[in-house]
């Protein structure tokens, strides 16, 4: 009978009314912020397109300032509704936080990185030290910037393996995307190759593949004969090609140079190729 007492002490009409407005806050305030974010997304994708048409700005300037905005939104609204989501329910977010002792310190020292993340990526956009789509070397990784955001910057190396650095991580940048890159083809040879007329192949090959690519910013310069650390004889080539397409190039060359000589007699040892940023 007592606890039949203590059971029917309970407002359950109040009890349940005030779950499910809780209920309906909760639902309500979850669709303000999501429509929030949508409307916030469009209109940072309208203004960087309207920016990147009026103003004489790079593709990859644009999309690592919309990268950037985008982040800051969602940190901004995810902030403000978790705070209102726990405010509705009831819960002293302040007298929590005043209270929470080693919470604090533990809060404190994450918000400490967060900080010097956010500040990186600040000085990173503002310096323009490598921007999505550039080829960079970051901590050690070699890939493409795909994103950069308030707290880690997204590179993708070349197998596909998708790797996310902390800002405050980044210390030593290497961009490969900045400026004309030049690379040296070294075709590996033998001590009796009859060196005048490998040049002569050569110079044809250059000559003609300048003519009729627009990769190659200008006709590839021969540099001559040369030995490695490693003890190997090698011709090299200097070639400037176009951004990205260092590799394609290269690989063009070597793949006309090759059934040109052999078309002479001259045979290249294996290991033929060895290329030099």
């Amino acid at each position: 009978m007592s606890k039949l007492s203590l059971f029917e002490k309970f407002d359950w009409d109040q009890i349940g009314a005030d779950v499910l407005t809780h209920v309906v806050q909760v639902v309500l305030l979850t669709a303000l912020f999501y429509l929030l974010n949508l409307f916030g997304q469009k209109l940072i994708n309208k203004t960087t397109t309207h920016y990147l048409n009026k103003e004489s700005t790079s593709n990859n300037r644009v999309s690592t300032i919309r990268s950037l905005l985008k982040n800051i939104l969602l940190y901004t609204l995810l902030i403000f509704y978790v705070y209102t989501i726990l405010t509705v329910l009831g819960v002293p977010v302040g007298t929590l936080v005043a209270s929470a002792g080693i919470a604090s310190l533990a809060i404190g020292l994450g918000a400490q990185g967060f900080v010097n993340d956010v500040v990186t990526g600040f000085f990173i956009l503002v310096e323009q030290q490598f921007e999505v789509g550039d080829l960079v070397t970051v901590s050690g990784i070699n890939g493409t910037v795909v994103a950069l955001g308030l707290r880690t910057t997204q590179v993708r190396s070349a197998d596909g393996t998708l790797h996310y650095i902390p800002n405050r991580n980044i210390s030593i940048v290497a961009n490969f995307s900045r400026g004309h890159r030049q690379q040296i083809v070294n075709l590996r040879v033998a001590a009796d190759t009859n060196i005048p007329k490998l040049e002569d192949v050569l110079r044809t090959v250059n000559q003609q593949l300048f003519e009729s690519t627009d990769e190659l910013l200008i006709e590839p310069e021969l540099l001559g004969v040369n030995v490695l650390a490693n003890g190997n004889l090698v011709y090299q080539i200097k070639v400037t090609p176009q951004q990205g397409a260092e590799i394609a190039m290269q690989r063009l060359l070597v793949s006309h140079y090759l059934p040109e000589l052999k078309k002479i007699g001259i045979t290249l040892p294996s290991n033929t190729l060895n290329l030099q940023g």
